[in-house]
């Protein structure tokens, strides 16, 4: 069975002559790969295989891939960052997420302009091309499943950004967007915090106006915690004697 199924028994038949039929419950992680280098390219498609997700498509650009999908629903695209095709990182990024696609960047580690760029852009977490291909693999099934990576490549990436705006965040509006964005439903937060619901909703669209404000807007729960990861929000809170909002 492949990494990201799950199966579930039926039991035919009774006593020693019963069997368990197993049936999965979940599909096959769907991923594509863009790389303008054939041999990364077939590497990447037989490991994926090997652990048994589903290859789509795989291409040299993502004109190629997008052309090649022809509307075939992917969950991660493995991108590349430097195609020899003149295109730039945030095109292909917004190109591939045009498709549906979330975007795992599989890029050297030390070109940290286009891995910032392609962050900006909506990637969901960086992938050096030096890691094993099992952590690449498992880099995908996160990606896959809607959460975002957080991994060495994104703080080293941001922090050499001196461009990179940080939302002015009072100390209670950091508290609620770490619980928040870490997974707790809001009304818990609330309720871990002291507060009420209503006062943590107001904390909580002070937080997203903030974010558009520095132009990185956050409409979603994965979208806060990619600022939270990005911010150094989480995994911990900074210390800050500051407990206005």
């Amino acid at each position: 069975m492949h990494p990201s199924s799950f199966g579930r028994g039926t039991l035919i038949g009774e006593g020693q002559g019963s069997i368990l039929v197993v049936a999965s419950t979940s599909k096959q992680v769907r991923v594509a790969i863009v790389d303008d280098h054939e041999s990364v390219r077939l590497g990447l498609q037989a490991a994926f295989t090997n652990a048994g997700f589903e290859v789509i498509d795989t291409a040299a650009s993502v004109s190629e891939l997008v052309e090649g999908l022809d509307n075939r629903e992917v969950d991660v695209v493995v991108l590349d960052l430097s195609l020899g095709d003149g295109s730039s990182v945030t095109e292909n990024v917004k190109a591939v997420q045009a498709t549906g696609s979330a975007v795992l960047v599989h890029s050297i580690a030390d070109r940290v302009a286009s891995v910032r760029e392609a962050l900006a852009a909506g990637a969901a977490g960086v992938i050096p091309k030096s890691s094993a291909t099992s952590t690449v693999i498992a880099a995908a099934e996160t990606v896959a499943r809607g959460e975002v990576l957080n991994n060495l490549e994104w703080a080293s990436a941001i922090d050499a950004d001196r461009d990179f705006a940080k939302a002015q965040l009072g100390r209670r509006e950091r508290e609620i967007l770490h619980l928040y964005a870490s997974g707790l439903p809001l009304k818990l937060a609330a309720q871990q915090l002291g507060i009420g619901y209503s006062t943590a909703r107001e904390y909580l669209d002070r937080i997203r106006a903030k974010y558009v404000e520095v132009g990185r807007p956050a409409p979603t729960k994965v979208d806060l915690l990619r600022r939270a990861v990005e911010d150094g929000i989480l995994p911990g809170l900074e210390p800050d004697g500051d407990d206005s909002a």
